[in-house]
């Protein structure tokens, strides 16, 4: 048998020895997630014995983490704009750097239409229902298997969207307000580089942007003006060096009012248009 200071120490050591960057925040998490207790708790009770099952469990878990699995997939949620999401090995990890994406949007969407494609864990359009309150709101997603999450999530937290899975705009019908996609948009070559909790963890589906990162975002920009409200806006996430590239096409594509906006760290993260008129 193992105390609780034992067991925590123990787990650090592993963390470390597999190359865990927070080695000793990821063994505190999980510790607290397996025992449900705080701080104050284990400080009081750092030298009292851990029930054997939980031990077990925890260590198995430890074991996990050890082999670069994401914390969130082990824990199964994620917290995103003060809400709790579901998550698993189906869907991407919400971000801080999307909170930049939806806090853009919730200025403008009170009372509109929105669209969300590879809304994924639903993340999105979810905070944008229960935060922003939208009209009403589709979120959709080439993957069953995420759109099952994305439900799940939407029920969970008592918002009323509809979901649908599609190839983007393949099985979309009407026009939006809004439409807002965080799509796959890393460049091919670029995802064995990743770290490893994300590169050989996280969906590749849902992080492969093609050849140059940019294939999806073409994709959407070839079909958005069938699917927006004129008048209507459309927000991207984009990774640090698309900003250029995306209010081109945008600009391209006779969008109008377009604008990067910079996320926490000073890198270009969300660009915009407006579609003031249709051909």
């Amino acid at each position: 048998m193992s105390t609780y200071k034992e067991l925590l120490l123990s787990a650090q050591e592993i963390l470390n020895d597999n190359g865990i960057a927070d080695a000793k925040l990821d063994a505190w998490y999980l510790l607290a997630h397996v025992f449900g207790m705080t701080r104050s708790d284990f400080f009081l009770r750092e030298n009292q014995e851990s029930p054997r099952d939980k031990a077990l469990l925890y260590n198995d878990l430890i074991n996990k983490r050890a082999r670069h699995i994401p914390l969130q997939y082990i824990t199964g949620t994620q917290e995103f704009m003060g809400l709790e999401f579901e998550v698993d090995e189906n869907v991407l990890i919400p971000r801080q750097d999307t909170e930049i994406l939806v806090e853009e949007i919730l200025g403008i969407c009170e009372n509109k239409s929105v669209l969300d494609l590879c809304t994924g864990s639903g993340c999105i359009i979810i905070s944008l229902a229960k935060l922003g309150n939208i009209k009403n709101g589709v979120g959709s997603d080439i993957s069953k298997k995420a759109l099952h999450i994305a439900k799940r999530n939407a029920k969970k937290l008592n918002v009323d969207l509809t979901f649908k899975e599609s190839d983007l705009f393949e099985k979309i019908e009407g026009r939006f307000d809004i439409i807002v996609s965080n799509p796959p948009y890393i460049k091919s070559v670029d995802i064995l580089s990743l770290m490893p909790e994300v590169g050989e963890h996280e969906p590749r589906l849902a992080l492969d942007g093609g050849e140059d990162g940019l294939l999806i975002y073409q994709r959407i920009i070839k079909e958005l003006k069938t699917y927006l409200n004129p008048g209507g806006h459309v927000f991207f996430e984009i990774g640090y060096d698309q900003g250029e590239a995306l209010s081109r096409m945008l600009e391209d594509s006779g969008f109008t009012e377009i604008y990067v906006k910079k996320d926490y760290g000073g890198l270009d993260r969300v660009v915009h248009g407006s579609l003031v008129f249709e051909d």
